[in-house]
């Protein structure tokens, strides 16, 4: 018996177009004016990012030198599309300040909100599992054009309890939810999640939205178009 779903955002919940055209092109355009002016805010981020580039150095990745700001490798790393905890700290607080101003509107799916209403009428508890900061994650689901859907959702992980393709990662979130893996199913448009979460012992199911990228031996798993199915 299933009583928890757990959702990835990006190409699950959310148009992976709107993440990479919107989010992440507003982050860049607003980073630099945004470290200048929030200094002591984004003083741990920063501290997450300069010791990530000194594992960069000694793996002799050649990332850019910081020459005093991280700037230029907060750059270098959207350019990666890198699941830093750091860089997605800091891009969180860079969207806060576009919600709240009114320039950024967050894009969910159709079926979204209908699923959520169906899954809480039953009972089932919905949380959220994404590379993007907690933060990030609640502006989004705040600021839908499908309205605020943080009442439905229970709970928030990030990159803080581990990556997104280690099965201890699901186990931990096992371990918060107080529920054994076997009633968690984890929905994600990502293989190799997939395979961690069932690796922790979860159920899982493969997202296949427009725009999604193609996802090798998606055999594996069972696939869905839409959250209309679950």
């Amino acid at each position: 018996m299933t009583k928890a779903i757990l959702l990835d955002i990006e190409g699950t919940t959310t148009p992976i177009a709107f993440v990479h055209d919107v989010l992440f092109s507003y982050a860049r355009a607003h980073v630099s004016d945004y470290l200048a002016q929030h200094a002591d805010e984004t003083a741990a981020d920063v501290a997450q990012l300069e010791e990530e580039h000194r594992r960069d150095v000694s793996e002799s990745n050649e990332p850019p030198p910081l020459d005093g700001s991280v700037e230029t490798y907060v750059y270098w790393l959207m350019l990666r599309d890198r699941k830093s905890t750091g860089l997605k700290s800091l891009q969180g607080k860079i969207w806060r300040e576009g919600y709240r101003s009114g320039t950024l509107k967050s894009q969910v799916f159709d079926d979204v909100r209908p699923a959520f209403e169906r899954w809480r009428e039953a009972n089932i508890r919905i949380s959220i599992f994404s590379s993007g900061s907690v933060l990030a994650q609640q502006l989004l689901f705040a600021h839908t054009e499908a309205g605020d859907l943080t009442p439905f959702i229970s709970d928030y992980f990030d990159t803080n309890i581990g990556p997104k393709t280690n099965a201890v990662s699901y186990r931990r979130i096992s371990g918060s939810l107080e529920l054994p893996p076997d009633e968690i199913l984890f929905i994600s448009d990502v293989v190799a999640e997939l395979e961690a979460a069932d690796t922790a012992g979860m159920k899982t199911l493969l997202s296949i939205r427009p725009g999604n990228q193609p996802q090798p031996n998606n055999d594996r798993f069972r696939i869905i178009h839409t959250l209309h199915e679950v």
